[in-house]
């Protein structure tokens, strides 16, 4: 992964912060949901590892997540799609969750928060 694509999927993830920081809405709510889902061999839910690239809510109440995996071919993909349709559709307001998962950028450890860095010893 190249310096410009870590800054994209940083962006995009502190755009989203930022958004929902001045009004707690839905897009924030789903965050919260995707944040009950954990990677079951890291410990770490999927939003402070930086998997979720990209969570667009339409006023239909449909939501699109757009997210990858640690791994090409990774075998946890079908429970984390799972689990993220159930997370997300208990939020209010939600009919409708369309995950996808993209490859590119490919994730790496750059993309992970602070915390999960230090939880898993990455400095």
């Amino acid at each position: 992964m190249n310096d410009q694509e870590i800054t994209g999927a940083r962006n995009a993830v502190d755009t989203r912060a930022e958004g929902a920081a001045s009004g707690g809405d839905l897009k924030e709510q789903v965050l919260e949901a995707l944040k009950s889902v954990f990677d079951p061999e890291l410990g770490i839910n999927i939003v402070d590892l930086g998997l979720v690239y990209d969570v667009d809510v339409d006023p239909e109440g449909g939501v699109d997540i757009r997210y990858t995996l640690t791994t090409m071919g990774c075998p946890i993909g079908p429970m984390i799609e799972d689990q993220m349709r159930a997370f997300v559709i208990a939020v209010p307001g939600i009919e409708e969750v369309r995950p996808e998962m993209v490859l590119r950028p490919p994730w790496s450890p750059e993309m992970m928060s602070e915390e999960s860095k230090a939880a898993l010893g990455i400095f």
